[in-house]
This record gives C-alpha cells, structure tokens and sequence, in this order.
C-alpha cells in the first residue's frame, strides 16, 4: 500500500503492513568467520546520539559508523571480500584472474583492494557523475579504470560484457537472471554487519527500526535477511529504505508491485545513483521490507551537518539513513508513517551510516 497522507503531502513513501511476518533463511554461519580471520577486521562503531532520540521522538538512536571497513571508508569490502574469497575458492588454482566490475565508488574500490591483496587484477568500470577524487582512489589500488560516457545501469552492461572473456569474473553487487549467485555471495558478505549490531546492542535491547540507504537493493536484502530470520524472540524490527528521489528504483517498484527501471539524474548521493533494482534482492523487498522513501539532496546535506558534529564523519549516502528517517518520523502525516513502523517513545532506532566523508567529497 501507498499512505495516502504520504501521497497527499508529497512525500515519496510506500508501507507494507504484514512485511514482519515474513520469515526466511538466514545468512551462512561461515561468513563472520572469515571476516574474523581477516587482518584487518574489527567491528565498526556503534554511536549512540541522544540528542536525535530527542528529534525523532523515540526511545534511543545508535548510529553504525562505516566509515573505516577493512582500511576502507565504506562498508562494501565486507561484501566484496566474501565474494571473491568464494570466487577464488571456487576455481581451480590459477594466476591472474581479473576481476571486473561497474562502481559509483565504493564498491569498485573494495573490489580494487581485494584484487590487489589476493594477486589478482581488477578492471573497473566507471560511469558519469563519480568524483575524480573517488575515481583516484580506485586507481591508487592498481585498478585498471573504464570510463563510461552514461549512467550506472550502463556501466554494468560494460562490465558484463567484459566480463566474458576467458580469464575474467564479473564481481557486481547487482543481480539480474542469469547472474545472482556471485550477487548472492556480496549479500551474505554484509551479514557480519548486523551481527555485529546485535551485539553491540546487548545492552539496550534489540533494534526496533533500522534505516538503511537503498541504492541496487543488496544491503536491504542483507537487512531484511537478517531481521527476517531472527529466533521468534520478540517483535521483529521494522526495516526502512531510503533513496534519492532522483534514482528510487525501490520506491517505484514496491509502489508498482514489480521491478521497474526508473532514469536517474544528478545527485550528491553518488553510490545510491541506481535505475534498477538487483533481481536477486527483489523477493526480500518485496516481501520482507516496512518501508521506502525518498529524500532530497537538501534533506542529506542537512543530515550529514548535523551528524559530522556529533563524530559521525559520514558522506552523503551514510547521511541519507537519517535524512530517511527525519521524513518518516517528524512532519505533516507522521502519526501514519510512525504507526506503519511501530515507531513509539520507547523504539530502539538504528541508522546505518555507510560511508565515510572521505569516500564522497561533495561538498555539502
């Protein structure tokens, strides 16, 4: 369903009402293992910000600080390194495999790292409207860089085709038919990030809300995956998405009850610039996710001017969580947004902050 009070104010939103009641298999056990015997693995943080409890009128707010994953300042080499660990693992042994990929950024150099780390080659393919700073950092990791004159729906067709030659593998966190079990690898990779949540938790008691930034969808899927699955302990959490409303592919799907591509245009949400929703995250969101919005570039800036004060060094795709948030909980027709989230005094909200400043330097 669509709130009417959303549509009436023109707040880009959508609620499913029965989405907790879905159920489905969790993430495997393996994955948290392997990020553990990683050198450079260590928990992000958990900040909690009283102050925004205050605002959005709910019971305490933790932030989860991706800004530095792995030696990186994102939370993409979670997904990525499980992803070409299985790869690897999964071919006979060999040298020189080149591993490609499309980016808006971060996702692209967590591939580049890994590549680099394991003796591998990394081809990455990058479209219009990424910084030349994130495009350097790719570069710095020994990447071979493909610019693409269109967008990131495009830049992933290149890549694809690249990616048929011989001695390549086709690393993208986007699926579609044909291509999901890599995918479905980077999904489960992001699962050490909510259990880590879970258990930075313990002492504040479970989440009741966690907001999550949507761009293809494959985060949200690792969200709904983990919440959905949880031991009948007590009420499941409610998961948000939240996109810019210059590329909600998951807002306009959820809202047409089928994926649609939607054109994307220019936004200081750079790794959330995405047309199409993964084919592979689509059931979960459809099925297993509270709700969508969407957000303007005004609302992110405000968001991240407010977090990086309160030590949260985020850009503007890990400010966007709370962006999503303040438009879900506070303004005209908020009684029926916060209901469709079970969102009360006593909610536990956590907002997953997925970038660091460093990784998006747009200034805002």
């Amino acid at each position: 369903m669509i709130s009417s009070t959303g549509v009436r104010r023109g707040l880009p939103w959508f609620a499913r009402p029965d989405a907790r009641l879905w159920t489905c298999a969790p993430a495997p056990a393996g994955v948290r293992d392997f990020h553990l015997s990683l050198p450079e693995y260590a928990p992000t943080p958990l900040i909690e910000l009283p102050s925004l409890a205050g605002e959005l009128g709910v019971g305490r707010v933790f932030v989860k600080d991706e800004s530095l994953r792995l030696g990186l300042p994102a939370f993409k080499a979670l997904g990525a390194s499980w992803a070409i660990h299985r790869v690897v693992s999964d071919r006979a042994p060999c040298a020189g495999v080149r591993l490609v990929t499309a980016t808006d950024g971060n996702h692209g150099r967590a591939v580049a790292r890994m590549a680099r780390t394991w003796g591998h080659r990394a081809h990455v393919f990058v479209p219009d409207g990424v910084h030349e700073s994130a495009v350097a950092a790719i570069h710095a990791e020994g990447a071979l860089i493909e610019r693409v004159r269109g967008s990131y729906d495009e830049a992933v067709r290149q890549a694809a085709r690249a990616a048929e030659e011989p001695d390549a593998v086709l690393v993208q966190d986007m699926a579609w038919a044909g291509y999901e079990e890599i995918p479905g690898w980077i999904v489960e990779g992001y699962s050490t990030l909510f259990a880590e949540i879970d258990a930075q938790l313990s002492d504040a008691g479970s989440s009741g809300l966690v907001v999550v930034p949507a761009g293809v969808g494959s985060l949200a899927q690792a969200a709904v995956t983990h919440y959905r699955s949880l031991p009948e302990s007590g009420p499941a959490p409610a998961v948000l998405t939240v996109e810019p409303g210059t590329a909600a592919c998951v807002l306009a799907s959820l809202t047409a009850g089928e994926p649609v591509e939607v054109e994307t245009g220019t936004t200081t949400m750079a790794g959330l610039n995405c047309g199409t929703v993964s084919s592979l995250a689509w059931p979960y969101l459809r099925d297993g996710l509270d709700a969508a919005v969407a957000v303007t570039d005004a609302a992110c800036a405000a968001a991240v001017r407010t977090l990086r004060p309160l030590g949260v060094p985020c850009g503007p795709c890990g400010a966007a969580s709370l962006a999503g948030a303040r438009a879900a909980l506070t303004g005209p027709g908020c009684a029926e947004r916060r209901a469709a989230l079970a969102a009360g005094p006593h909610t536990v909200v956590v907002l997953l902050s997925t970038e660091g400043a460093a990784a998006n330097p747009h200034v805002v």
